[in-house]
């Protein structure tokens, strides 16, 4: 196999094309109510979303907040661009809206409901007593703690007014039919966007206690403590009338990838939802591709695939993001070993905070850095991955997917003589 990072991109756009809502739409919307019909959402797949519903349903009225550079043109739902990963006065202007159009539905309305990976920073609604700067602080905070997604989305839930089901809430009791597409392990609806339309069992103890152990308490402290404000499933009448069904998912990625990668290849999926550091997941990858390949034959490839999400903890100095991370640390694992090609991308086209999907790193790496006078360690220790592979040219751009299916690691494992 010649061009190992033209392959392993076809995987990785392979699997986005999967999770396009121009696919995923269509088969689960339900024909149009009767009566009037609202489409909200957030996200960064939210405007693709409304853009297929209306090719669908038609014009219909509605409000939508996406990542600042994802808007679709729409007939009539009016799409809003806010800040990603940290929540900006766009996106606070916009919810309050949202919250708006929804006091004006009632009984026999229908509220579309349409939520992707994203919403956490775009629906952006603190809770009473803090500010849209608290709001931020929490959320740069927790980004740069390294905490697992459902310890973040745990806490942001308690420090909002709109998620853990507060913005269907808002809509009772109107029906309100939740489209969800997945960018969290497990794929729990109450993870994707910090469940807007999903309820929390959770007490604000549990959130208190959990910014806690991540090093957060004096944060949560000055803060004023979590609130109570999320809607409980099991008690609260408003969420009767909500139903939500997730449309997409990191496994049908993979899935796709896999289809793609051609009979000639031994595949193996590791699995949907792997988490935990970045640089420790690599290193650990890299130790079982090494452990599998000396069980090929000089003609055979195997291709390991895995989604998930990983964590960065830590801000550091540079220009990074979780997959780039990834594959630095894949990099240095793999110093000038031959035969095993690697790719790490997000799907939604975004790696942390750079418009950069991901990066591309085999055996030739490290010595095309030297060349380049770039420090793999230095790189790594300042989290500024994005900034080494710029000069290696091995990032990945795809620009706005309008999609979001978390991450993408497809590691390449060819047999034969191994230097």
């Amino acid at each position: 196999m010649q061009d190992r990072k033209s392959y392993l991109e076809a995987l990785f756009r392979a699997a986005i094309k999967s999770a396009d809502p121009v696919n995923a739409i269509p088969q689960h919307l339900p024909p149009r109510p009767e009566g009037r019909v609202v489409v909200v959402g957030s996200g960064k797949a939210s405007a693709r979303m409304a853009e297929v519903v209306e090719q669908v349903w038609g014009p219909v009225e509605g409000l939508v907040i996406t990542r600042y550079g994802y808007a679709r043109p729409t007939q009539q739902i009016r799409i809003v661009e806010a800040a990603h990963p940290v929540p900006d006065r766009a996106g606070l202007e916009a919810t309050q809206q949202m919250f708006d159009l929804l006091s004006s539905c009632g009984r026999g309305d229908t509220v579309l409901a349409l939520m992707s990976g994203g919403a956490s920073a775009l629906l952006s609604c603190p809770s009473a007593g803090m500010t849209l700067a608290d709001e931020q602080e929490l959320h740069q905070a927790l980004l740069s703690s390294g905490a697992p997604i459902s310890t973040m989305n745990l806490i942001r839930k308690h420090f909002s007014g709109v998620k853990g089901g507060q913005l269907a809430a808002a809509a009772y009791p109107a029906e309100v039919i939740g489209l969800l597409i997945s960018d969290v392990p497990g794929d729990d609806p109450g993870e994707i966007g910090s469940g807007p339309t999903v309820g929390e069992d959770r007490p604000a103890s549990a959130a208190c206690a959990a910014a806690q152990q991540i090093g957060l308490g004096a944060l949560i402290e000055r803060l004023g403590g979590a609130q109570a404000s999320t809607v409980v499933p099991t008690q609260d009448p408003r969420l009767s009338t909500t139903t939500n069904r997730i449309i997409a998912a990191p496994m049908q990625a993979l899935e796709a990838a896999a289809s793609a990668a051609g009979r000639s290849v031994r595949l193996e999926i590791l699995g949907d939802a792997l988490e935990g550091e970045a640089a420790e997941l690599a290193r650990a990858q890299v130790a079982l591709a090494k452990t599998r390949q000396k069980t090929l034959g000089k003609d055979e490839t195997l291709l390991l695939l895995s989604g998930g999400e990983c964590t960065v903890s830590g801000r550091g100095s540079g220009v990074g993001g979780p997959n780039a991370e990834f594959a630095l640390s894949a990099a240095i694992a793999l110093g000038d070993h031959t035969g095993i090609a690697i790719l790490a991308g997000d799907t939604d086209g975004v790696d942390g905070a750079a418009e950069v999907a991901g990066t591309f790193v085999d055996g030739t790496t490290l010595a095309r850095a030297k060349a380049a006078s770039l420090d793999p360690e230095e790189a790594l220790r300042t989290h500024d991955s994005h900034s080494f592979f710029a000069q290696l040219g091995d990032q990945i751009l795809t620009g706005p997917t309008l999609t979001n299916v978390n991450d993408f690691r497809a590691i390449l494992i060819e047999g034969g003589e191994v230097l």
